[in-house]
């Protein structure tokens, strides 16, 4: 059987067709996908903005702390006097943080 030159035969035509659509079809998903983006766009600048949500109630009173205790006075001011110190280098992290568990403790 002999093939005529310069025309393809069933089946190169089959795969040209096929590669055709393909192409249109992706094309096509791209074109609307795009549009539909672009038209999402312009919905949300048209919006008109949201309206700010009230301000939340202030909190119910809350009952005033007690008053601290001469040995509660006593353990807030050897924390401070352990900040400053690790504040100046005197102590370093693990120092401080054993120093502070003892005063806790």
């Amino acid at each position: 059987m002999r093939r005529r030159a310069g025309r393809p035969g069933v089946m190169g035509t089959m795969a040209r067709t096929a590669v055709v659509a393909g192409t249109a079809s992706a094309t096509a998903g791209a074109v609307q996908r795009h549009g539909a983006q672009k038209a999402e766009a312009q919905q949300q600048a048209a919006a008109p903005p949201a309206t700010p949500a009230a301000p939340p109630a202030p909190p119910a009173a809350a009952p005033a702390p007690a008053a601290p205790t001469p040995d509660e006075d006593d353990v807030v001011a050897k924390l401070q006097q352990l900040g400053d110190l690790k504040a100046q280098g005197v102590l370093d992290d693990a120092e401080f943080a054993a120093a502070k568990a003892k005063l806790l403790a």
